[in-house]
């Protein structure tokens, strides 16, 4: 499901303009939240795959144990293997009161995954998931704060929330299907009664004006004329330094205020759109596929994948979430094209390549993953 179903139309227009200030609380389908992890997939990435610290952390009380409690030491062929969680450990934590926290789960769980890349589009912020996994009558963490906005979502069970929102205090009952975006620094705790409970927790890690001035002031600097010494003498003349530091201050604001900030923009966009994680997912099945492609193979856009294309001097750039492609400038129409497709059969780009053409293409946008070999 898209990232944004999960909130309520007033906390989508704040999230995409100038961000919500107050608690939102909606209810989607029961069915598709659930779907994005259930408990049962918790149950098998706990106790059936080779998890290991720090994508695991365990609190009880208010205090989050010591990884030494819930993790063991192996081998594989013969090399150290630390970290390892001990699922029987866990259990038996998880039995006594304590909360299961699944750390990153954006980077190896699928659903989430895409819900995250979906998110990160949407948003231009980078973003993250995390799971909590909470017993019947328990509390993971006393009443904070995060740092960075979230949103939340149950899929298993029931959590009562305590919120302080702009000097309110709200209790709300977070059932599946139930979502909440809290913006950040809004303060809250949750306790679980008769019911475990299980939700998730996106995080969105705010690109802030700071962070692109600072990247825009930085490439500033970048001229060697900052690398001159200061001068010498200047402890017990510092009038004298003051002098060159205020020569100095001018020259930079005067540089600053030249900025090409068209430029800065793009760049700046540039940059999260080709530094995401990448979404590969059949990625080695394609490539097993991709040279018997022809004309009439069903291709498909990999779920959560990015392409955005722009021109760049004699070529066309395509921005692809993790990477940038370089393309001749004549394929700019085609892969616009292409970018607005969820599905096509080469022959579908005859109106821009010959039959070859469109192959080597074709080929290539599956070799980099924008691309599927439906089926």
């Amino acid at each position: 499901m898209k990232a944004l179903d999960l909130l309520s139309g007033d906390a989508q227009a704040f999230l995409t303009t100038a961000w919500a200030s107050h608690a939102h609380i909606h209810k989607a389908d029961p069915d598709d939240v659930v779907g994005l992890l259930s408990l049962d997939d918790v149950d098998r990435l706990l106790t059936s795959s080779a998890l290991r610290t720090p994508a695991l952390r365990i609190a009880r009380n208010g205090a989050v144990l010591a990884s030494s409690a819930y993790t063991r030491s192996a081998t594989i062929a013969g090399a150290p293997l630390t970290g390892l969680v001990d699922a029987r450990k866990v259990v038996d934590l998880f039995d006594g009161g304590a909360t299961i926290v699944l750390q990153g789960l954006h980077r190896y769980w699928e659903p989430l995954t895409q819900l995250v890349r979906d998110l990160e589009s949407t948003l231009g912020h980078p973003c993250q998931a995390n799971a909590y996994l909470t017993p019947p009558g328990s509390q993971g963490f006393a009443l904070h704060n995060d740092t960075h906005d979230v949103f939340v979502f149950q899929t298993y069970g029931a959590k009562h929330w305590e919120v302080h929102d702009k000097g309110e205090q709200l209790d709300v009952l977070m059932e599946p299907g139930t979502s909440m975006y809290l913006p950040t620094g809004t303060p809250h705790a949750a306790r679980t009664q008769h019911t475990a409970s299980l939700h998730v927790t996106v995080g969105i890690n705010q690109s802030t004006w700071r962070q692109l001035l600072l990247r825009a002031v930085t490439d500033v600097l970048a001229d060697e004329a900052y690398d001159d010494r200061l001068p010498a003498g200047y402890p017990s003349d510092p009038a004298h330094l003051a002098g060159e530091l205020g020569d100095r201050v001018r020259t930079l604001a005067d540089s600053i205020s030249k900025l090409d900030v068209s430029a800065t923009a793009t760049q700046e966009a540039h940059r999260f759109l080709t530094t995401r994680n990448a979404v590969l997912r059949g990625s080695f099945v394609d490539r097993l596929h991709v040279s018997g492609l022809d004309d009439d193979t069903p291709l498909v856009r990999r779920p959560g994948s990015v392409c955005v294309v722009r021109a760049a001097g004699d070529h066309v750039c395509v921005l692809l979430g993790d990477r940038e492609l370089l393309t001749p400038a004549r394929l700019g129409d085609v892969l616009r094209h292409i970018s607005g497709q969820t599905t096509l059969r080469p022959r579908d780009l005859a109106d821009w390549l010959d039959p070859e053409s469109r192959l080597v293409l074709a080929r290539r946008l599956v070799r980099e993953g924008l691309l599927r070999v439906a089926g």
